[in-house]
């Protein structure tokens, strides 16, 4: 069985707070003070969702020039889909994107519903003619940094969604 996590914050309930709310809070500063207070500022984890599985591709970590799926590291531009083999993406330049790069997405055996473009180290927006393709299939493209994108696409994935994140790595020269 899969363990769940939950940050709760037992904090003391503000005025006009119902009923049993107060009763709980009287109750608890009635005793010690420094107990209470801890019960009031304690955190208690708990998961809401079952961990990332080994079995689908997982950003574990990143860095400026980097990422890294299922502790394997990437330096360049690639397609990464939860199943599946990382796909290069040959482009290492934002001004050279074009729409075929994109119509390569578009035509992925596991036709995702949403692309996650990380643009590199900062925000930048493909011009609208060059996601047609993704968006004449109904596929949705959004655009964000390359670690934005990473993180995005970790929570999507564990959503059980059908994503793949673009990433461009601009290589100097």
């Amino acid at each position: 069985m899969a363990k769940l996590h939950i940050i709760v914050n037992c904090v003391r309930p503000a005025a006009g707070s119902s009923a049993v709310s107060s009763r709980l809070t009287q109750r608890l500063t009635n005793q010690d003070p420094i107990q209470s207070a801890s019960i009031r500022k304690a955190k208690t984890a708990l998961k809401l969702h079952a961990p990332s599985t080994a079995f689908y591709n997982t950003f574990t970590a990143y860095g400026d020039d980097f990422v890294d799926v299922n502790e394997k590291r990437l330096d360049f531009s690639a397609i990464v889909i939860p199943e599946g083999e990382i796909i290069p993406w040959p482009v290492t330049r934002f001004e050279d994107l074009s729409t075929t790069h994109f119509e390569a997405i578009a035509q992925l055996a596991a036709k995702p519903e949403v692309v996650l473009f990380g643009s590199g180290r900062r925000l930048r927006f493909p011009h609208p003619r060059l996601t047609q393709a993704l968006t004449r299939q109904g596929i949705g493209i959004e655009t964000m940094d390359l670690h934005a994108a990473c993180r995005t696409y970790n929570i999507l994935m564990g959503e059980g969604r059908k994503v793949a994140a673009a990433l461009l790595f601009e290589t100097v020269g």
